[in-house]
């Protein structure tokens, strides 16, 4: 270990952050993880750390807890495992790599350009990153990123489409370019990138440079932006290619106990599967298995507390760590969370718990946040963290406000 990394940078397994419970380290996989492998791997972290293990909003573990002492040993104890990871340049693919509707192999595609990425030693922002993705329904729109390659089909072909600084609906179309093209261009891309400076990103390269002198520098012509696809949902059954199947469930509020996970890992062998994959919504994806097996598999994660209905309340609810994990956190935000999502009314599409201002988890507006200040928790309709609260309510009765707010709007529209 080398460091602690500063706020506003991205903890690594070598440089992990410093956080209100400890030493936060984050792991981008790159591929399934043997289930023996995970496990050993949520046994290291309840060792060396807490025992709290996250899947971010992009896919990422999170291992909490660790101590200047002890993530060297994590570190180690990770190094001895069966797992691929990057510690690069974030270039993330396709969950699903057997994914048998998918344009390109996209994973194929992302390792490719790992290694040229690494071997270029440029000098990036910390928080750059590059999409890849396939073309299958679980895809990446929702995931920003620096530059984003989409496979589409093209009189009768398999294109990329490349986009720049955004989410799939945000990102600035650069044009269409072939498959074997992409990691010269996206390599070309990041070293624009570099020679800005050491905190430059994608859209101070179009600020600086203009979309007009990218296409001609890169020879790709312009290509309009691709049509919305449907939410990538990854609770479901994924069909392979193969033919079976791999179940994906998510971590209520993006966290679980590392012995909880483990109970995970072992029923899913129980029922035949091989493999774990993190994935984007805090999700993981276990495979392969037969529909019979995947549907046993299913309530058995649910005992275990983990979310497999797309009727969850669970999901209509955005938390960040919150207090005590989080040092910036002035609430418990997902104990907040866990206890509102027994009393969720109905009419609220979705609430976002935010420890602080900061507004981590979710930095889009919701239709209601509850804020940590100060003041207990602040709660803004229709908005973000940001936003100074209409109102203010102690923790022990937020859930109790919350409730007279809904009841108080649906008064009102009635």
């Amino acid at each position: 270990m080398t460091g602690c990394y500063a706020r506003g940078a991205c903890p690594r397994l070598s440089e992990p952050m410093q956080t209100g419970d400890g030493l936060l380290a984050r792991l981008v996989t790159v591929g399934p993880m043997p289930l023996d492998a995970f496990s050993s791997l949520c046994a290291a972290a309840r060792r060396h750390g807490n025992g709290v293990i996250e899947v971010s909003a992009r896919g990422s573990l999170q291992m909490r807890g660790l101590t200047p002492v002890s993530a060297p040993l994590f570190a180690s104890s990770v190094a001895a495992l069966d797992i691929d990871f990057g510690d690069g340049v974030p270039v993330i693919a396709d969950p699903l790599a057997d994914d048998p509707t998918a344009l390109i192999d996209a994973n194929a595609l992302a390792a490719d350009l790992r290694r040229t990425i690494a071997a270029k030693a440029l000098t990036l922002a910390p928080k750059v990153s590059v999409v890849v993705d396939g073309g299958g329904p679980l895809h990446l729109d929702a995931l920003n990123a620096d530059i984003r390659l989409r496979a589409a089909a093209s009189s009768g072909s398999a294109m990329l489409h490349v986009a720049l600084a955004g989410d799939g609906a945000s990102a600035t179309p650069l044009g269409l370019m072939m498959p074997d093209a992409a990691v010269t261009v996206v390599t070309q891309l990041l070293a624009a990138i570099a020679a800005l400076g050491p905190g430059a990103r994608a859209r101070d390269l179009l600020r600086n440079t203009g979309i007009g002198a990218l296409r001609a520098a890169l020879n790709i012509g312009p290509a309009p932006p691709l049509p919305a696809r449907p939410r990538a949902e990854a609770i479901a059954l994924h069909r392979l290619a193969d033919g079976t199947s791999a179940l994906g469930l998510e971590l209520a509020f993006g966290h679980a106990r590392a012995d909880t996970l483990i109970d995970l890992a072992a029923l899913a062998e129980a029922h035949g599967a091989r493999w774990v994959r993190p994935a984007p919504d805090r999700a993981l994806l276990l495979g392969p298995l037969s529909d019979a097996m995947a549907v046993a598999a299913r309530h058995a994660a649910e005992r275990l507390g983990f979310v497999v209905r797309l009727s969850d309340p669970r999901r209509r609810i955005v938390a960040c760590s919150g207090a005590p994990s989080c040092a910036s956190g002035l609430i418990a935000a997902r104990a907040i969370a866990a206890e509102l999502a027994r009393h969720l009314p109905a009419s609220l599409s979705l609430v976002h718990v935010s420890g602080c201002a900061k507004g981590c988890a979710h930095p889009a507006p919701a239709p209601l946040t509850v804020i940590g200040t100060s003041q207990g928790c602040g709660i803004v309709r229709n908005g973000t963290s940001r936003m100074t609260p209409e109102t203010y309510a102690d923790p022990a009765s937020i859930v109790a406000e919350i409730e007279r707010l809904s009841e108080t709007r649906e008064a009102a529209h009635a």
